[in-house]
């Protein structure tokens, strides 16, 4: 599936995002009520996806030239149960969308479907998941293209950082957490392992952009920049000028993608030259200021 975007389009409708809690759903919601976009959030609380009948109330709630954003899951996925869990949700989702006229479906996968590189990673990567996690995005993936092909966008983000994280997972948010609290920032071995991370503001600039201009195909979301998680602990300790230490734990298993993740930024140059791009620093010093 190729990434193509319509210049010409204009937003008709009603954004309709499932799923309600998570970091990209509150941020999105934000973005279009700035914009005055007429949006439906459905979350667990209203629709159960996990109930295979739920897709009868869900299907009551979709109209005609809808923009679907799927963004609901069990995260992050670590073992066979949510694995199932995650595949009875879109099985659910499908059910309730059968025969629906929609504008687009977008589908917020992730970074974790590919297999790891030395090389830059593009949308043609290899996809070859070495987790649950990258599983059940790429068994997702596999069915929206067969029901929505026509009408689907599939984006799939890095890491993500910046105000309304729920997870504070390994990296940004959690070192920014545990800093505020003048707690130890810890770090993996030396925390040398180099990854891509992606400022909320920025994915949503991109999300809010193909969501208006009715995007297709597959896009990363990616800054295309490459820090150390030591790195990114040092910036958050020198920003905040805080006496937090960064303290070392070993390392359980191999390092994640052998410790480098970098991806072409190829297509976001191309097709999203208008947005500003933000830097690891930039990012971290917007997210910081939201503290002070």
């Amino acid at each position: 599936m190729d990434f193509k975007i319509n210049n010409n389009s204009r937003f008709y409708g009603r954004v309709v995002i499932i799923g309600s809690s998570g970091i990209i759903s509150k941020n999105l919601q934000n973005k279009l009520k700035t914009n005055k976009i007429s949006y439906l959030v459905i979350g667990s609380k209203k629709v159960n996806l996990l109930n295979p009948k739920s897709f009868i109330p869900l299907r009551k709630k979709i109209k005609k030239n809808d923009t679907i954003v799927f963004i609901a899951a069990e995260a992050p996925v670590k073992n066979e149960k949510m694995l199932i869990n995650n595949l009875i949700m879109s099985s659910t989702l499908v059910k309730a969308l059968k025969n629906k006229i929609l504008r687009q479906f977008i589908y917020i996968s992730s970074d974790a479907v590919y297999a790891d590189s030395k090389k830059k990673i593009n949308e043609k990567s290899l996809k070859e998941p070495d987790s649950f996690h990258g599983l059940m995005h790429l068994s997702r993936e596999k069915v929206f293209q067969s029901y929505f092909s026509k009408n689907l966008l599939i984006l799939r983000p890095t890491l993500i950082y910046g105000k309304e994280d729920t997870h504070l997972g390994y990296g940004p948010n959690k070192f920014l957490y545990l800093a505020l609290k003048k707690l130890p920032l810890s770090v993996f071995g030396n925390g040398e392992e180099k990854r891509d991370h992606i400022y909320i503001d920025y994915l949503i600039d991109i999300v809010f952009k193909c969501i208006n201009k009715k995007a297709l195909g597959i896009l990363n979301l990616v800054s295309g920049q490459v820090c150390s998680f030591r790195y990114i602990a040092e910036v958050i300790q020198k920003k905040l000028n805080i006496n937090s230490k960064i303290i070392r734990i070993k390392r359980v298993g191999p390092m994640p993608h052998n410790g480098y993740r970098a991806f072409d930024v190829k297509k976001l140059n191309v097709f999203f030259s208008n947005v500003k791009k933000i830097s690891i620093n930039d990012g971290l010093n917007r997210y910081i200021k939201k503290f002070k």
